[in-house]
Order: structure tokens, then sequence, then C-alpha cells
């Protein structure tokens, strides 16, 4: 679909890393995700290969706790930088937190010098809160700096970005800290690192507050009002879970892949390497390939996709097993890409890496879009706090399966049905993602739908969308093109049609019928009507009342002027062409009736500009549409 989003097409694909108000945003973000990866990883391989204990503890101890110093300011201070990104400009808070970065580094700088892992330790945690307070802004900024069209493609070129930084960061602490003089290249590098994520913070263009929230210090009380705050929208909260989930799924990965290459693959650390290195493009490739699909717009349909993948090819992973027995030296990586089972390791890793690139992109637009600007970015603080918390719980999980004597084959086999359980689950709550993916399969696979005026439709507030009604997919079709869930008034006979109920039943339709079939059938329809629009949603009918029979737009029926008398509420217009002559039309008899015609043929969907309640009726609104019909342009 093409579509603009409510405010214009905007910058798309790469050409937004150019645009002066994105650009600085990126790179700040990237450098700082980078950085949190050379500093630690470099840490850890000092201490793994140095056989250096710290506070004590032995080096594969303080290993395992290193993760956990990172992630323990995100349960502490999340609330508070959410409650600090909501009250002030987020630029200015983006600068103070990469100027802190800078001292924190120099001290970074000393213990790699004096070889003081204690020290390092306490770096660590303060890097962890420099990402705590970090995170809410980079999200949050998003949809105040680009236009709504925009904010997909914002939202995969961070993902890309955060995972590319995060594979050049590991790699190159692991590869800079065993050079000769190594822990002075690292102290020095983390710096510099910090000095160039300043100065692109101080290009970020000014991001004032929207609300005046009050400061609370105590983490307990913020914290669980926080979570509240997240889980008040349901579809918010369950793409929060969703995240949290890849998150848990990737950490679990990136903790396997060593024990996967020594003992099951039988490699050396190159091999660990490549797969670091194939996750990690994977997702960028993802991220992108869902900004292309979305065609820069809200595309839930693309997240049972991703889900999918994922299941698929992590169950393909543990399907594999060990493919090879154990030989007289590890392999590495050229020997294992010589072999068959090699490449299909690979070619799993991209793929599914790929998949949760493709679900979480739309998961974070979510968020961001059905979240209030004044609550964003608590919501996103709250979101932090639960992916914290799920690779906690992941990395305690992993631990106990492999206490339990599980292999890293049967791991991902786990992994794969947990993400089949976990998908199901969310596609059950909430259908619209179900939903969603039909019309994106019918919008994108189908047929080829031009959307034009996507911008009348607006972005909050209660509205009406009237249509020409031509064949038993229109619904579909519209609910792919608007970005709000519009619920649907369906007449009773097509919302009871064999084939298609299921659909009707889980997007919530209101069956209605002539008042001379059905009076009592009516007024609950116009009673549910009058609720959805008084709790601020889009209602969408067919004011014709049928299926056209002969092609042409019927006489429109008085209720839409019911409606609006009820509850004044702006009207939407919308012409809708294309789909006359399909298998969903009733051109020459019943419908669904003569399958392949008119397959990947052009849609239009053309929307007009909102019609005030005063000005509503029946007649009016046939005549605007009959307009659409005439101007429209096929792209």
């Amino acid at each position: 679909m093409e579509v603009g989003a409510g405010g214009g097409h905007g910058t798309g694909g790469f050409a937004l890393l150019g645009s002066p108000k994105f650009a600085p945003v990126y790179w700040t973000q990237f450098l700082g995700a980078f950085n949190d990866n050379l500093f630690k990883n470099a840490m850890v391989m000092g201490i793994t290969f140095g056989g250096i204990r710290v506070f004590g503890l032995p080096p594969e101890q303080v290993v395992a706790m290193s993760g956990a110093v990172f992630i323990l300011p995100f349960f502490l201070f999340s609330a508070l930088s959410g409650q600090l990104s909501d009250r002030y400009d987020k630029a200015s808070i983006m600068r103070w937190v990469k100027a802190a970065e800078i001292a924190i580094m120099l001290v970074g700088l000393a213990g790699f010098a004096s070889g003081h892992y204690e020290l390092l330790m306490i770096v660590l945690f303060a890097m962890g809160i420099h990402s705590t307070v970090f995170g809410p802004c980079k999200y949050s900024i998003l949809p105040q700096l680009l236009e709504p069209a925009e904010l997909v493609t914002g939202n995969a070129l961070v993902e890309q970005g955060t995972y590319l930084a995060i594979l050049a960061g590991t790699i190159a602490g692991g590869v800079l800290v065993n050079m000769p003089g190594g822990a002075w290249i690292v102290g020095v590098g983390t710096v510099v690192t910090a000095g160039v994520g300043l100065l692109a913070a101080q290009r970020i263009p000014s991001a004032p507050p929207s609300a005046q929230v009050a400061l609370r210090w105590e983490p307990v009380g913020p914290t669980i009002e926080i979570l509240k705050l997240t889980a008040k929208v349901r579809s918010v909260w369950l793409s929060v879970l969703g995240i949290s989930w890849f998150w848990l799924f990737g950490a679990t990965f990136l903790a396997l892949f060593p024990v996967y290459t020594k003992d099951v693959l039988h490699g050396n650390e190159t091999i660990a390497t490549l797969f670091l290195a194939l996750f990690s493009v994977g997702i960028g490739l993802g991220s992108m390939l869902c900004e292309r699909l979305s065609r820069h717009r809200l595309e839930l349909g693309i997240v049972p996709i991703g889900a999918l993948g994922l299941t698929l090819f992590t169950g393909d992973l543990g399907i594999l097993g060990e493919p090879w027995p154990a030989g007289p030296e590890p392999i590495g990586m050229l020997e294992l890409l010589s072999r068959p089972a090699g490449w299909r390791m690979a070619f799993d890793l991209v793929m599914l890496s790929m998949s949760g690139g493709l679900m979480i992109v739309p998961l974070y637009t979510m968020i961001q879009w059905r979240t209030a600007p004044a609550e964003r970015s608590r919501v996103i603080a709250g979101n932090n706090i639960v992916n914290a918390g799920f690779m906690v719980a992941g990395a305690l999980g992993l631990m106990q399966l492999q206490a339990r004597g599980f292999t890293a084959p049967q791991v991902f086999l786990l992994l794969a049905l947990g993400n089949a359980m976990v998908a199901a689950y969310m596609y059950t709550v909430v259908p619209e993602f179900v939903l969603r993916f039909f019309a994106f399969i019918l919008s994108n696979v189908m047929y080829r739908v031009n959307v034009r005026g996507l911008h009348h439709v607006p972005v909050d507030g209660p509205c009406v969308l009237v249509c020409n009604h031509v064949s038993f997919v229109d619904w579909l079709i519209l609910a792919g093109a608007v970005k709000r869930p519009p619920r649907f008034v369906m007449d009773r006979d097509i919302a009871s049609t064999p084939v298609l109920r299921w659909l009707f039943d889980h997007a919530r339709c209101i069956p209605i019928a002539s008042r001379k079939v059905d009076p009592a059938l009516v007024d609950r329809a116009m009673e549910l009507v009058s609720e959805e629009l008084r709790n601020e949603g889009v209602v969408c009918i067919f004011p014709e009342g049928r299926l056209t029979s002969d092609g042409e737009v019927a006489e429109f029926r008085r209720g839409i002027e019911e409606i609006v008398a009820r509850d004044p509420v702006p009207v939407i217009p919308m012409g809708l062409d294309g789909l006359w002559g399909s298998f969903f039309s009733r051109k020459d008899g019943q419908a669904l009736r003569k399958p392949f015609r008119r397959w990947w043929s052009q849609v239009s969907l053309t929307i007009g500009e909102p019609v005030p309640p005063e000005q509503v009726t029946a007649d009016g609104l046939r005549t605007k549409v009959l307009a659409l019909l005439n101007e429209r342009q096929p792209g």
C-alpha cells in the first residue's frame, strides 16, 4: 500500500539518515550502544582469559554477574528516567547523558590502565544507568521529530543501528583488549567514542516536554505506577510483552552461542563470532525489510509473519541437533561453511533474526502510536523495566535448563515451542494482529492497493467512515489502510457468512438489518455504535446497506444521519474501486464462486476530507463518494 499517515509522506528508507532531524539521534544511539559493548566485552575478555578474580569471585561467576550489574539499573532507575524524559527537553537530557558518558569512560580508562577490575565493575553499573536514562528519550523523541509516515522507518533504522553497534562493539572489544597495550587502547577508545557521541548529540533538535510530571526519587512506588500506566492500553501492554519476549529470546541465543559452538559443533571461537555477526546483521536486515513491506506505516500484519519465522527457523536449528561428531581439533569458520549443515545453520540464524526484526519494529511503533504523548516516555521506561525482567528470567531459566542437562539444540526447540505459545496467546487476546495479517496478505499478495488521502483520518478522537460497498472483503481493505482499528457495521447476512464469520466475530463487527426485518437488532446496533464513538473510537459503515450487484453505487440509507444526530462527530467519505469483478464480488451472480478473477489487480481507496456533523446528509455523502471515485488516480 502507498499511504500517507496523518502528515505527509516524509522521508523514507536510508534517506532518513541524511535528515538533520534524525541523523543526530541515530548516530548518538549507535555510538552509545557501540561503547557499551566495547567496554563490556573488553572487560569480560580480560577477566576470562586473564583468570582474574573480582570481589573474591572466580572468573566464570564474575562474567555471569556482569550481566546482572548492567541490567540492575533498569529496575532501579527506569521509572525516574521516564519521569525525566516526560518532564524535560529530551534533546537536553540526551546531551547531559553523553557528557556523563565521557566522565564515566575516563574512570573506565583509569580502571583499564591500572588493572583495577573492581573499579571496572562500578563503571559497568554506571554505564547501565547511562543506558537506562537514555532509553526512554531515544524512542519517545522519534514521534516528536518525525512525520507519522517516517516513524516506521525511524524505528527500523534505530533497531538496525543498535544491533550493528552491538556487533561492532562486541567484536572490537574482544580484538582490541588482546592486542599489545590493549587495555590502554580500549580505555582511550571508549573515551573518544563518548566524545564523538556528545558531538552528535549537540545536533539533536529540541524536543520540548509534553507534560509536567512530578519527580519521585524512590524506586518502588514510581516503578509500580509506571507498570500500571504501561498496562493501561491492552494492545500497548501486549506489544511490550512481545518485545520483552524477543529480548529474552535474543539474549538466550547470544548466551548459547559459545556453548553451542564448543559442545555441539566442536568448533573454535571464530564460529561463535560468525553466529553473533549473522544474528546482528539479520536483525538489521529484518528491520529494514519491515520498513519496506510496511511502506512507512504501522503494519501490524507483519508481526505474525515474524513470529512464524522465529518458530520455524529456531525449531529447525533444534532439529538439526549435533550435525557431526567431534574431531581431533576444533573446526573453524571456513570449515563450518564448507559443510551443507553449516550453511543450513547460517541460513536459519539469518532468517530467525530477520523474523525478529519483522516482529519488533511494528511493536515499537505501536507503543509510540497508541500511547498519549504526555505518557510516552514513562510507558517506554515501563517497557525497559519489563524487558530487563524478561532477560533476567531468561538467564535464570537457561541456568536451570543447563543444570538439568539440556543441550543447546534442546533449548532451541523449547524456545521455538515457547514462541509459538506466546504468539498464539497474543493473537487470541488481541485479534487485531491476525486481522491485520489477513489485511496485509489481501492488500499485498492478492491485490495491489493504492491509498490516497489517509491523512484525512484523524489520529485520535471519534469519527465515522463511510464507503461504497463492492465486495465481501471491503472491510479488510479498509482495516488494512486505516491505522486506527475501525469497528465495522455489517449487514447481518454478510456477517454470518460461513467462510468469513470467524473474522467478523474477532473484529467485533456490529451486525445490522433493516427495521422492517429486525427493529430490535437495529436499536442494538445503534447503541453499540454510540458506545464506540463515546469511547473515542472509529466506526465504519457501508450506507448502501448491501453489496452492489451491478457495480454502481446505490442510494445511501438514512442510518448515517441517525448516528450523527445522536453523536455529532465528523464523517469521512471514502471511495473504493477495483474489487468489482473479483472473487469476492457479486459480478455475474453469487460471490465466492469463481476464484482467480482479478487477482493481483489494482485496487484504489480514495479518502476525502472530513464532513462536519452539521453538514452530514445521506445524499450529500453519496455525492462525495461518487466524486472520489471519479477523481481516483490509480498508482
